[in-house]
């Protein structure tokens, strides 16, 4: 039977969310229903308010979360009821090109949830980045449930679910960052601050971090950076090429998603080197370069989809990691609210204060 439950929803573009009751289904074939235990409170939840991704509102909101399973429907194999999960975006096919060619990370095919969650007066709707978790509990494809050990915090794993997940999966994943590499990131919210923690995981012998925020500039150095860069004093491009004798760095990692950053990373890379775009840019932002300059200096430009990961091998590894004291993930999190504080959490966020505000239900 059908179940009512509180949930954060996004009413139209700009409107102030509102918490509401939805009507979550029960789990049809390949489907689960998630207690969710907590949901970390990400840009791209704010990017869905301000209609920065479509206009397909009303939105439910979040998506960055961990949970336990409460029921799933026919033909689920992956997890059964009481398993301690963290939820993913990119539920992997199987079936596609890149699945079938070893490269499930790539998955084209990805998919969610069949059944529609509603308001109580029927109205369907969109769940955020096919997850939809700001509630108490949402229903998704049972392959977006990846099962982990239940003794981690709940608010720390369901950082993996998204931000945390984008940014170490862009050093370790997309740019291969190895030993003794030089590492730079421009912008250190979350996601750059996890690129820096990546980085130095992988072993990276100078993690430069770049921004236009002090507070932000400290935080990344407590995640590993060795040398930072203030971008409002000094030139950015200079300032790396100065950290690396000159060269420039070996893997350059753009978490803003703007022109004019993607163009300091571009040139802020050592000849052969590697820039990854793992910031998100909106529709309307183009990019001008220099064709020659793209030859002549070589090396590869890579955008980064959730860090190129693979939840079933990378969520896991990531846990056990910081159970066993090598990853710092509850460093993550600034403060825990309740869904009545989303509101004034995206305003806490968009002011730079928090790092990550947590949901805890």
């Amino acid at each position: 039977m059908t179940q009512e439950v509180r949930a954060v929803v996004a009413p139209g573009k700009n409107e102030p969310v509102r918490v509401e009751t939805i009507v979550v289904p029960d789990p049809g074939p390949g489907e689960a229903v998630v207690d969710i235990k907590a949901c970390g409170v990400c840009h791209t939840d704010l990017h869905y308010k301000q209609g920065g991704i479509n206009d397909e509102f009303p939105f439910l909101l979040g998506h960055e979360a961990s949970g336990v399973v409460e029921s799933v429907g026919e033909g689920v194999t992956e997890v059964a009821p009481g398993d301690v999960v963290i939820l993913n975006w990119r539920a992997v096919c199987g079936r596609c090109r890149a699945c079938e060619r070893g490269r499930p990370w790539y998955c084209f095919d990805t998919h969610n949830a069949r059944q529609p969650m509603t308001l109580t007066d029927g109205t369907p709707l969109s769940p955020a980045l096919g997850i939809g978790a700001f509630a108490e509990k949402t229903l998704v494809a049972a392959g977006q449930c990846t099962k982990v050990d239940p003794a981690v915090d709940p608010a720390v794993a369901g950082l993996l679910g998204c931000g945390v997940m984008a940014g170490i999966g862009a050093a370790i994943n997309t740019g291969q960052v190895g030993r003794g590499d030089s590492v730079a990131v421009i912008g250190c919210g979350g996601v750059g601050d996890a690129a820096v923690a990546g980085a130095r995981l992988a072993g990276a012998a100078r993690i430069i971090a770049v921004d236009v925020d002090p507070r932000k500039l400290e935080t990344a150095r407590t995640f590993g950076a060795t040398h930072t860069v203030d971008a409002t004093a000094t030139d950015p491009v200079e300032a790396i090429r100065e950290a690396t004798g000159g060269f420039g760095a070996d893997v350059v990692i753009e978490a803003v998603g703007r022109p004019e950053t993607y163009e300091q990373a571009f040139y802020a890379r050592d000849l052969a080197g590697t820039v990854v775009l793992v910031g998100v840019p909106t529709p309307d932002m183009k990019l001008q370069l220099p064709l020659l300059d793209v030859f002549g200096r070589g090396g590869a430009l890579k955008s980064s989809w959730y860090g190129d990961c693979l939840p079933s091998r990378d969520f896991p590894m990531l846990i056990d990691l910081h159970q066993q004291g090598r990853l710092d993930l509850a460093s993550f999190v600034t403060e825990r609210i309740g869904l009545d504080d989303v509101e004034a959490a995206f305003d806490r966020m968009h002011r730079g204060d928090v790092l990550r505000s947590v949901i805890v239900l």
